[in-house]
């Protein structure tokens, strides 16, 4: 009531689960909360209320879909929030440039007369990644992720990649922009290719989330699991079998995410428990999919190094050694996401790699 009063406006968190659950009870979806808590109190909040509703129904995962909540709430003001700093994304050790991701989210339309960018009419909020490091964001390259949030904030339908370039271009001159352009701009499909497949999210180490640990949080009370077994691996979160969640949409996304056979890929182990034979769109098998992006994922890491390595006459030599430095940390994570996931899924399904690469059992 004071705040009410005194013109203030308050930005009510929209993150709730719950963070008991049993890992035994396949009904109960963390996915799920935020549209079941807070959809029946549309139209209730007060003019200067924001419900601030993250951009995905689970907590910044390299790939989730977007959040159900944003289209679900007419009579409400909403702020999306997305997160600069790079909590499951490298933590500002691994290059890893969301503006990609970020455009994605705030292009979906739920209903076709606005997007989520036209949606949030409360404002777009950051988790920031700044701190008192010498470069800001601990990694140099990191700077690119608050940059590129601040110019969405005030054009949600911008260019990510004329956004890409402008910073490029005011942060290193003339001389540098078609390497750092190559090795930034595919960089979140680098990172989501060596860290956890197809949408499944989490697979990090509790607590600090940096590194793998496949297993980490499958028997936690946190309700983040991908259920892999011997036969198949994801989780059911459709209408027919599983838990309802892939009903919180409008058409046509409702239809589209219900059946594994029209959800697309980079979603199929968010939506859907599959076998590891599943043919994907791709035509590959969800197996296979696993081994080939592990093994591209970290080949693709080693020709950034490369690349960055060949700035050094063209960058400040403080700044390019603490990037070089990172890329070395960069590499060697991926080559532990890869040989940690690949060998997890090889001993759970005793398919092998159709290559015949490496994988450590």
């Amino acid at each position: 009531m004071c705040i009410r009063d005194s013109g203030g406006t308050v930005h009510w968190r929209a993150f709730v689960y719950d963070h008991c659950q049993d890992w035994r009870d396949r009904g109960t979806d963390r996915a799920r909360a935020a549209y079941d808590h807070f959809v029946p109190l549309d139209g209730a909040f007060a003019a200067n209320a924001v419900l601030q509703v993250k951009h995905g129904p689970i907590d910044f995962q390299v790939r989730e879909p977007v959040s159900p909540l944003i289209g679900a709430m007419p009579g409400t003001r909403l702020a999306v929030e997305l997160q600069a700093t790079q909590e499951y994304t490298g933590q500002q050790r691994h290059v890893c440039w969301l503006g990609p991701m970020w455009s994605e989210v705030l292009r979906f339309r739920h209903r076709p007369e606005a997007s989520v960018g036209e949606l949030a009419r409360g404002g777009l909020i950051a988790v920031s990644n700044a701190g008192d490091d010498p470069f800001w964001t601990g990694h140099p390259l990191a700077q690119a992720n608050l940059y590129t949030f601040g110019r969405l904030a005030w054009r949600p339908d911008a260019d990510p990649g004329g956004i890409l370039d402008e910073w490029i271009r005011l942060t290193f001159g003339p001389g540098p922009e078609a390497g750092l352009h190559a090795v930034l701009d595919g960089s979140w499909r680098t990172y989501e290719k060596y860290t956890a497949p197809l949408g499944v999210g989490f697979m990090v180490q509790p607590g600090h989330h940096y590194g793998p640990s496949v297993d980490g949080y499958e028997y936690s009370p946190w309700g983040t699991y991908h259920f892999a077994d011997r036969d198949g691996i994801g989780v059911d979160r459709s209408v027919a079998t599983g838990t309802g969640y892939a009903g919180q949409y409008a058409e046509p996304w409702a239809e589209l995410y219900e059946s594994p056979d029209t959800c697309p890929d980079e979603l199929l182990l968010f939506f859907h428990h599959v076998s590891y034979g599943h043919t994907l769109h791709s035509g590959k098998t969800v197996i296979q999919h696993i081994y080939d992006t592990h093994f591209e994922g970290v080949e693709e890491v080693e020709e950034a190094r490369e690349v960055w390595d060949s700035l050094a006459g063209l960058v400040d030599p403080v700044r390019h050694a603490r990037v070089a430095e990172r890329y070395e940390e960069q590499l060697r994570g991926a080559r532990e996401w890869r040989d940690q996931i690949n060998s997890y899924f090889l001993r759970k399904s005793g398919v092998p790699d159709e290559r015949g690469r490496r994988i450590h059992l």
